[in-house]
């Protein structure tokens, strides 16, 4: 038992870094807006080998902060999953390493469907299993023309030892 509290007790006392992640090959800042807001894309945390990504809600929106696929659902879902797959590369991560998604659809009676269709072929593509958890909210976004916006946790170990071993 001695260990384990050691282990704790190294933990607790384990400092926490934190910084904004972004990626402008796929978004531009939200402080770049025409009308500015104010909000990281992403916040990553680092815990004595432990790496937390809180991604904020992504939309379809391109590199220079316009919306794009104005009306097609689908579409604008895609885009937001290439968004996020980008701000998961900027980290050395991928989809593998999402535990939850939090998914805005503006209005979920007409759109659940093909968002649910989306997502499991989405999924299926990168292979998911286990999938992450998920839930599912109809909202008002930030912009009219936006019909999805998603934010997603990312959780993995940066302290693996060479050769992939853990």
């Amino acid at each position: 038992m001695n260990g384990l509290a050691e282990i704790l007790e190294t933990i607790a006392q384990a400092p926490v870094k934190k910084r904004a992640m972004t990626n402008h090959n796929v978004l531009n800042e939200a402080f770049a807006y025409a009308k500015p807001s104010s909000f990281s894309r992403g916040m990553r945390i680092d815990l004595n080998g432990l790496t937390i990504l809180l991604i904020s809600g992504t939309a379809s929106i391109d590199e220079n902060g316009v919306s794009v696929h104005v009306g097609d659902f689908r579409a604008q879902l895609r885009r937001t999953f290439d968004n996020i797959t980008g701000l998961l590369e900027s980290e050395g991560c991928t989809w593998h390493d999402i535990v939850r998604t939090t998914c805005y659809l503006r209005d979920i009676e007409r759109d659940y469907d093909a968002f649910n269709e989306e997502r499991t072929a989405f999924f299926k593509e990168q292979g998911l299993d286990p999938l992450p958890a998920s839930t599912g909210i109809q909202a008002i976004l930030c912009r009219p023309e936006l019909l999805i916006e998603i934010e997603a946790i990312a959780m993995f170990r940066t302290d693996r030892a060479e050769g992939g071993k853990e």
